[in-house]
């Protein structure tokens, strides 16, 4: 169970990294007003709640304490994340303040995944 557990984690942190590398190359484009929402992060999203899932059922499954508050923050998070990109994902150029928001959310779910013990 603990390969499965640990392969999950790694498709999330594939996930997590595609997301905020996605938000990171639209740095410059979100400077100038034109920045948008890449495929790469919609699909990292997707990665994210998928594996996440997985693992909150893995860890369950393997009778290891799960802090569900901590799991609805970030899910909440996430879907605020997942909505945002799949609505704008069309648009050529996506408000500054609202690519901002993305990019701080996303941020704040991986401090919020290591720092809340």
């Amino acid at each position: 169970m603990d390969v499965l557990i640990h392969l999950f984690v790694g498709l999330h942190i594939v996930g997590i990294a595609s997301l905020l590398g996605g938000f990171l190359t639209q740095m410059k484009a979100m400077g100038r007003g034109e920045a948008r929402f890449v495929p790469a992060m919609l699909h990292g999203a997707l990665t994210m709640l998928v594996t996440g899932a997985i693992l909150v059922g893995l860890n369950q499954a393997d009778n290891q304490h799960v802090n569900n508050i901590k799991i609805g923050v970030k899910l909440a998070l996430l879907i605020v994340i997942l909505g945002l990109v799949y609505v704008k994902r069309d648009d050529e150029k996506v408000d500054k303040s609202l690519f901002g928001l993305v990019g701080a959310l996303t941020t704040a779910n991986v401090f919020i995944a290591v720092l809340w013990t």
